[in-house]
């Protein structure tokens, strides 16, 4: 009988899923010890700052032990499971009886095929040129899109050819961006190699003309525990803030002090678009799409873009320079039971109505079975919150970090409206459109939300204005 050694046990590490992030929380198991996985198989779902995403196992073997418990938020790095696989001297375990006895050292000569890459749920596949060297812990390739969005994510931190990508927290990385300090060129003091808030402004210090005094009084921080002596375990709850909910704070905190926002209203009688969108409901052209007024009001809102086009830009902190973009990414605020998260439609200028009736169709039930990609939440430029669904008459929404403007939608009701000379019951909304003043003055923000208006008061402008 042979003896399993430890070198025939192999440690799978939270892999960064190329988001450049430190942290993500075990959701769900879907092995447990004993479990045999093969190369590819899906072990777990972990929650990140950005979304939920599966983890596969880049070896076959039995499962031997789950270092974490469901609901543990654990580093990157840090190994997750153990797999007993075939080793130096170990035999396979659980090997198929009709599998000869010298296959695995066969297997152990063979080099593996150079273009198989873990795959992560929402990042595809990428190929490599260089051959797998071997490791204590899995090896997770940053497929290309994923690099992008690094890239984009770091400011001037980015990962550069040939470099690790430093590690940082999405504030810390927000604060080099503001300050303009390269993270790359960032001696890390934080544990296992994280760049702090610290760094940073010790980085920042010799292009500020005052030293950065107050940045000393942090590690003064731990105190702040005190509060939690006098927590009334019998009346108050206490919930910990992580994985989506604490990426919207972030952002959301980071947004409001960062974008000098407006915000105008408009209530517009929309009785027309709600006829309209009972007769698409029987249109040939769009059965089994999702119709429903926030479909016209995307479509409005495309519309007026078109029509006011500088409005659909963002604001380049590190250049002082207004990026126009040629492409329409519409994001749509979505309410999960994991928190708000703001999936957007790419391109969303080119689709017809029926495309874009399935895009927000797929996009609503991917979010509600919380399978929605990090891609598919980057690189939006403009959006739209439905706040109407919760019987709300309007908001003043805060912008989505790094896009130029949010379109609230209140409620849809009957109210008594003056139309054509005489007080009659007409359905009726108002629309709230926040919007970065950086980037958009008032003529322009009243010009896009005036041009909304119009097209749901009126939606034959969709044809006329199109």
């Amino acid at each position: 009988m042979t003896t399993m050694t430890e070198a025939s046990v192999r440690e799978f590490k939270m892999p960064d899923v190329g988001e450049g992030l430190t942290e993500a929380e075990i959701l769900k198991w879907y092995v447990q010890p004993g479990d045999t996985v093969t190369d590819g198989q899906v072990v777990c779902e972990v929650e990140t700052a950005k979304a939920a995403v599966e983890l596969p196992i880049p070896y076959d073997g039995v499962v031997r032990e789950l270092r974490f418990p469901e609901g543990t938020t654990v580093d990157v790095g840090t190994p997750i499971i153990a797999v007993a696989v075939a080793g130096a001297g170990g035999a396979a375990p659980q090997a198929p009886a009709e599998q000869p006895a010298a296959a695995p050292a066969a297997a152990k000569d063979e080099p593996k095929p150079e273009g198989r890459q873990p795959v992560l749920v929402g990042y595809g596949v990428a190929t490599s040129s260089t051959r797998r060297r071997p490791r204590k812990g899995p090896e997770v390739t940053v497929p290309a899109p994923a690099q992008a969005v690094q890239a984009e994510l770091n400011g001037h931190g980015g990962a550069v050819a040939g470099k690790s990508r430093p590690l940082a927290k999405p504030p810390v990385r927000k604060l080099a961006k503001d300050l303009g300090v390269d993270l790359a060129a960032i001696t890390p003091s934080g544990p296992d190699g994280v760049i702090t808030r610290e760094d940073v402004h010790a980085a920042a210090t010799p292009r500020t003309a005052e030293p950065a005094a107050p940045v000393t009084a942090a590690p003064a921080a731990p105190a702040a525990p005190a509060p939690v002596a006098s927590y009334d375990t019998a009346r108050e709850t206490r919930i910990p803030v992580k994985g989506v909910r604490k990426a919207t704070a972030q952002a959301m905190v980071g947004s409001a002090f960062t974008a000098p926002h407006v915000t105008e209203f408009v209530t517009v009688d929309v009785t027309r678009t709600m006829k309209l969108v009972e007769e698409l409901k029987q249109d040939k052209e769009m059965q089994g799409l999702r119709v429903n007024p926030l479909l016209l009001i995307a479509k409005a809102l495309l519309v007026a873009i078109k029509r006011n086009p500088d409005i659909n830009a963002s604001w380049d902190e590190a250049n002082q320079e207004i990026v126009r973009k040629h492409y329409v990414n519409l994001g749509i605020a979505a309410a999960t039971p994991r928190g708000l998260i703001v999936p957007n439609i790419k391109d969303a200028q080119d689709k017809t109505l029926p495309q874009l009736a399935q895009a927000l169709g797929e996009l609503v039930s991917t979010a509600r079975e919380g399978k929605t990609s990090p891609a598919a939440m980057q690189g939006g430029t403009v959006t739209i919150t439905n706040v109407g669904v919760f019987g709300v008459d309007t908001g003043t929404p805060i912008l989505n970090p790094g896009e130029s403007a949010i379109l609230a939608v209140g409620a849809i009701k009957l109210q008594p409206w003056v139309h054509k000379g005489k007080v009659k019951p007409r359905q009726v909304t108002t629309l709230a459109l926040s919007f970065d003043h950086r980037l958009v003055d008032g003529e322009l923000g009243s010009k896009v939300l005036a041009d909304v208006a119009a097209i749901l008061e009126q939606p034959k402008r969709l044809i006329t204005w199109a």
